[in-house]
């Protein structure tokens, strides 16, 4: 896509400070990171969402972000890392090529990345049963 940021640095069109690359996935620093060593991992081809990544990329995919996380623990130390996906511009997407955020974690860092609710009685089960019905 030529306006996709993530294709521009995939194709070697904008810098970035990468941490790992091979054919297919590129990791690199998050240019407003959560922490310092905050790391996108992304698929060099472009996909806007998870749904969009064909199986046997996913799978792929996930080995590399693993691989990626443990040397992000390694590297700086940590004991915790956080890992996440927006997919959607209503669930805070910004750039429409599917990525992975590994965000470094440290006691006390002030970093809350949700908060929670309870369930209406009956709620749970007919929310599940939709999304069951679906699979």
């Amino acid at each position: 896509m030529e306006d996709c940021i993530f294709c521009k640095i995939v194709n070697g069109d904008v810098l970035s400070s990468k941490i790992y690359e091979d054919d297919a996935f590129l990791a690199f620093l998050d240019i407003a990171p959560v922490h310092p060593g905050h790391i996108l991992v992304i698929p060099k081809e472009h996909y806007p969402l998870l749904t969009n990544v064909p199986e046997e990329i996913l799978q792929k995919y996930l080995i590399v972000v693993q691989k990626v996380s443990r040397a992000l623990v390694d590297g700086l130390e940590l004991n915790g890392f956080n890992l996440g996906m927006n997919n959607g511009s209503v669930a805070g997407q910004i750039v429409p090529h599917v990525h992975f955020h590994v965000m470094p974690r440290t006691e006390g860092d002030g970093l809350k990345l949700w908060s929670q609710r309870s369930y209406a009685e009956g709620e749970a089960d007919e929310v599940a049963g939709k999304i069951k019905d679906a699979l």
